[in-house]
């Protein structure tokens, strides 16, 4: 027997035996992202976050502010002859210390951000996974792909377990 022989015999029995494996099991799909636009959590968490978010960027813009008005009132006194130069050296030196705090509390505010989008959305990610869990247990299914990812090439519209993990989320 060449190699090649050997190759295509080995090929398959890998076939045949994956597509003895592979009858038995049922299969199941979800689209996770209509689930996730269809509960009023995530709508109520969405809204909290953007208005977390537009709290953090008012206050930065105020930060913003104050330091402009400084500035300009630093460069004021310079032109008119108002501040000595040690003067402006100890106030540049505090305004570029505002600066780097402005600089600091945006980079802080994204991550802020960042947290309690996942503080709020974790749970209600738990929730639904939990929903499918049990929906694959109790109706017998080996694996329930998540149709939102495009994952899938092929599905029978009767393998679509949305509706029933909308059930087991009361939905």
């Amino acid at each position: 027997m060449t190699l090649k022989t050997i190759t295509k015999i080995a090929s398959l029995c890998f076939c045949f035996l994956l597509s003895i494996s592979v009858s038995g099991q049922k299969f199941g799909f979800v689209n996770t992202q209509e689930l996730i636009q269809s509960l009023p959590e995530v709508k109520e968490a969405n809204s909290n976050i953007e208005a977390y978010q537009t709290q953090l960027q008012k206050k930065g813009q105020e930060m913003l502010q104050s330091f402009q008005t400084k500035y300009q009132d630093l460069e004021r006194k310079q032109a008119q002859g108002e501040i000595s130069p040690v003067q402006l050296e100890t106030e540049a030196q505090k305004l570029k210390e505002e600066e780097t705090k402005i600089l600091e509390f945006e980079q802080t505010s994204q991550q802020k951000i960042m947290e309690k989008s996942e503080t709020l959305l974790s749970p209600i990610r738990d929730k639904i996974q939990n929903a499918i869990d049990a929906v694959a247990a109790e109706n017998g299914f080996d694996y329930i792909f998540d149709y939102s990812t495009g994952f899938i090439l092929y599905g029978d519209e009767s393998a679509d377990v949305g509706n029933l993990v909308k059930a087991k989320l009361g939905m």
